[in-house]
């Protein structure tokens, strides 16, 4: 389903539900009428997806069963080998509620560190829906931790300057949802920039894509983000983690 389509079902139901937002709540039915007109006039830029083509899947469903899942674990596998040849990959882990779902996470993360890896988590929690990218915040603020802990390892110095050179002073925006970085940036005036932008959230997300850019780049190891309970993500996560796999 083309991500357009879907989020003006979201926008919709949003409105039904009571939760309204000024820049993505529709106020009257035409407004519906003509995103829907124009999705149908321009197919090409608003109901495909370039390059997604690109992206490879793999699903994975748990039985009511938390022991064995070699199969599984070997899928994982799979998955992570086959991202070592091509630009990214994506796996979604689904099932009942205790069937082992994060058990079979972390013995895959297991794997991919023995192999040289970097393995990202962080955990979606229903009760923090209105903080924007928690999950994706905490994982990442924990590989900032661990820059400075395995500095040598992880190449941290190369991460730094990275970092430093492409953001400027709007590391400060980025330090406001990702504490730990300041370890890395400094707090050289960049962490005190201005609120010039229209779009705070937007502005976040594409700093986020390239933080994950650049530490991809920097660090010359796979980097896999496991994201934990992604049913309770909000709406501005999964437009990252579609941004990710789109453009990275």
């Amino acid at each position: 389903i083309p991500p357009s389509l879907c989020d003006l079902i979201g926008n919709m139901l949003d409105c039904k539900s009571g939760n309204f937002s000024e820049d993505e709540t529709y106020h009257q039915m035409i407004d519906v009428r003509n995103d829907l007109r124009l999705m149908l006039d321009k197919p090409s830029k608003f109901l495909h997806n370039p390059g997604i083509e690109k992206i490879s899947v793999s699903g994975l469903e748990l039985n009511n069963s938390v022991y064995g899942q070699e199969g599984e674990l070997s899928a994982l596998k799979e998955c992570y080998y086959c991202s070592l040849s091509q630009n990214k990959e994506y796996a979604i882990i689904t099932g009942p509620s205790g069937t082992g779902k994060t058990v079979l996470a972390h013995r895959f993360a297991d794997c991919v560190v023995a192999n040289g890896g970097v393995f990202l988590s962080g955990k979606y929690d229903q009760l923090q829906q209105a903080a924007p990218f928690s999950a994706i915040a905490s994982a990442f603020n924990e590989y900032c931790n661990m820059l400075v802990v395995h500095a040598e390892s992880l190449n941290a110095t190369a991460v730094a300057s990275g970092l430093r050179e492409l953001f400027g002073h709007d590391a400060f925006h980025l330090v406001s949802v990702i504490p730990n970085l300041s370890m890395i940036v400094g707090d050289s005036g960049g962490l005190h920039g201005k609120e010039d932008c229209v779009d705070a959230q937007e502005r976040l997300q594409y700093l986020l894509c390239r933080f994950v850019e650049i530490i991809s780049i920097s660090t010359k190891k796979p980097l896999i983000l496991f994201l934990d309970d992604l049913q309770w993500a909000d709406r501005a996560s999964i437009a990252v983690i579609k941004r990710l796999l789109l453009t990275l």
